[in-house]
């Protein structure tokens, strides 16, 4: 059974013990804070919401968030350098999509917790 670690600056005595904190490398978390910050934006991430539905194209995408293309774009070229979309073209269109089941988890947790009730 593992002792308690006794920290007197802390002052609430002693402390579990716990395992060795395993931190990602600084690229790993570098990436995750760019990817958190390019969702952190009401607009983007209600564009990361619409995605979620499927693939779309840009101007589906301008067409129902009542923006320009042009608008629309410089979000999801931020969202795609953020490893948070994927595109492909087609013709002159480009369709966009959650890059992976992972980006869906995130925007779908951030969103249940951020409605749920404070305690």
């Amino acid at each position: 059974m593992p002792q308690p670690i006794d920290d007197p600056a802390c002052g609430h005595g002693a402390h579990p013990e716990r395992a060795p904190f395993a931190a990602p490398s600084d690229q790993a978390l570098e990436s995750a804070a760019a990817m958190l910050s390019a969702a952190g934006d009401p607009a983007r991430l209600r564009l990361l919401l619409r995605l979620a539905e499927g693939e779309r194209c840009v101007s589906e995408l301008a067409q129902a968030e009542g923006d320009k293309l042009a608008t629309i774009s410089a979000r999801l070229k931020l969202l795609h350098t953020a490893r948070l979309v994927k595109r492909r073209r087609e013709a002159k269109h480009v369709h966009y999509a959650l890059n992976d089941d992972h980006v869906l988890r995130l925007v779908r947790n951030i969103l249940d917790h951020a409605t749920e009730d404070a305690p």
